[in-house]
């Protein structure tokens, strides 16, 4: 399959920046501005499998999407550098499914922003329900960009079109969708105690102190030494991205 991805810098040691569900690589637009000065190496973002421009997946659980990131991160890796992997929410859950090194490539350091870690019913059985769904269509370029600032959690705090909403929605014929495949949806809730405890690396984790999806309490839970990123909501890597940046450097890598 082909991943849609953006890459730069120079040097051995590789940044790997994942994005969350319904999203694109395009939210990292903001941190890359710090990642161009301060990473001394290089960078590299995707559009998830079944995101942006990526083509889809048969199945979307957290194996079969980590498995085709790391195939296309195999190649790029060199013996003499570090694989640092950064990813917020969904992004976060498959670096720490990398962290194990199983699927051939074996990060340093894996930090994860914002992963949802508790998962009720209710929320498993809406995920299944959208994922079986058909892609929804809109008449309006304007409404498919509404849904998707929604979906993407960028909703107040960028614009329709602009570059952190990039590839977020698609022609297709006379009307506009989201460009991510419904199915994606069905990822599951990942293990994730068993994804600490395969972890060969060592592994940060962080949350905003209002984000919605997941809390500070739940986070430390999994991570005693869990960082709060202060009084931001799920997508800090766009509203803060100095706090996450500073976060990250400050951490063991």
């Amino acid at each position: 399959m082909s991943l849609y991805s953006e890459e730069g810098g120079d040097g051995p040691d590789f940044i790997v920046l994942l994005h969350g569900l319904g999203a694109t690589g395009a939210v990292w637009t903001p941190l890359l501005e710090l990642v161009r000065t301060r990473w001394p190496g290089r960078w590299f973002v995707l559009d998830l499998p079944g995101h942006g421009r990526s083509s889809p997946l048969q199945g979307y659980s957290l194996e079969e999407s980590t498995a085709e990131i790391a195939a296309t991160l195999s190649p790029r890796v060199v013996r003499s550098g570090r694989l640092i992997v950064l990813g917020h929410s969904l992004g976060g859950s498959i670096g720490l499914a990398l962290a194990s090194g199983r699927y051939g490539v074996q990060p340093a350091a894996v930090f994860s922003a914002g992963i949802k870690l508790v998962w009720s019913d209710e929320d498993l059985q809406r995920m299944q329900a959208l994922a079986a769904q058909p892609a929804k269509k809109f008449a309006a370029e304007a409404d498919a960009w509404a849904r998707y600032l929604k979906v993407s959690g960028l909703a107040g705090l960028t614009d329709a079109g602009s570059a952190v909403a990039a590839r977020g929605i698609a022609s297709v014929g006379e009307s506009w969708q989201l460009a991510m495949d419904p199915r994606a949806n069905a990822t599951g809730k990942p293990a994730f105690s068993e994804l600490m405890a395969a972890a060969r690396c060592p592994v940060h984790l962080a949350c905003g102190a209002r984000d919605p999806l997941v809390t500070i309490e739940q986070t430390r839970a999994l991570d005693p030494q869990a960082v709060d990123l202060g009084p931001y909501g799920h997508s800090v890597m766009v509203e803060a991205p100095p706090v996450l940046w500073n976060w990250f450097e400050g951490r063991p890598r």
